[in-house]
């Protein structure tokens, strides 16, 4: 389905996306976590979007919130995109993705990003709602959002962070109220540097660490897949492949980035990337 045009004047909103769509159907599949990892993420998804609504604040406080915490390059953000076209496709419904931008908030004006913040999430995101589909908001790198109070440095304007803290602190709180149809997943690179109180309102926070042996063997089959063959593939290559990945602490990225690495690294296959092999990566790790 083609992306939703997003109004002009809708500060902090990249884009908006009708869900299921058969072009994110990688964005689930083809990040390698544990399954039970993602079963947990899917199942709290369709329950908040589904039940939510129904279950007292005080009784059973949810707020809509699941925090994907984790080095860069371990697959949060695409996973929070698979994880909303999925939850589409088991509720067997339409889903609004809403990505928002938190870079676009901060400002040197005194209040500016309090204000900004307070407008997304205590009317732009309520309207939306309002249309009454499932919807799933992604703050990516929220740590640029929800500014730990207790670090903010003196040097930067520490109490317009405070303010727009308190402001990401309150529109959650609304928008768990008022909009029982709405979902965040919030990905954070740095979880000591996000507010610990933003932290406290998560529902699930699930820590997504570097990939071991056997994951970083399946990131490294699935992408030279996309080149090779299955039978230029060397299973026992692999596996030693993947254990110099883990011991050089690569991460998901990196690994793929690998392959791509050990193509340029020759003309022959630039041009034919059909002839790569594991080798071929050895060789490209080793030259690192």
């Amino acid at each position: 389905m083609p992306a939703v045009q997003v109004p002009p004047g809708i500060e902090g909103i990249v884009s908006l996306t009708e869900l299921p769509d058969p072009a994110w159907q990688d964005r689930w599949d083809r990040i390698f976590v544990a399954a039970e990892l993602k079963d947990r993420l899917l199942n709290y998804v369709l329950f908040s979007l589904k039940h939510r609504g129904r279950v007292s604040g005080v009784g059973l406080p949810i707020h809509g919130l699941v925090v994907l915490a984790g080095p860069p390059g371990t697959g949060k953000t695409t996973l929070a995109g698979g994880l909303a076209d999925q939850a589409a496709r088991q509720l067997g419904e339409p889903i609004l993705f809403v990505e928002i931008d938190p870079h676009s908030f901060p400002s040197q004006m005194l209040g500016e990003s309090q204000r900004g913040v307070a407008r997304l999430l205590e009317r732009t995101l309520p309207d939306l709602a309002r249309r009454g589909r499932p919807t799933i908001v992604l703050l990516d790198e929220v740590e640029a959002l929800a500014v730990s109070r207790t670090g903010a440095s003196l040097e930067t304007n520490p109490v317009d962070v405070h303010r727009a803290t308190d402001a990401v602190l309150a529109g959650i709180d609304h928008v768990a109220r008022t909009c029982p149809n709405v979902t965040f997943v919030a990905t954070t690179n740095h979880s000591a540097g996000v507010d610990v109180a933003f932290l406290s309102r998560a529902d699930l926070i699930e820590h997504i660490g570097l990939p071991g042996p056997e994951a970083v063997a399946r990131i490294l089959r699935d992408t030279l897949g996309e080149l090779v063959t299955a039978d230029r593939i060397d299973d026992a290559a692999l596996r030693a492949l993947a254990t110099d990945c883990v011991d050089r602490a690569l991460d998901a990225r990196q690994v793929r980035k690998l392959v791509l690495r050990a193509v340029c690294a020759s003309r022959e296959l630039a041009l034919a990337p059909d002839r790569l092999s594991v080798a071929d990566v050895s060789a490209a790790l080793r030259s690192e």
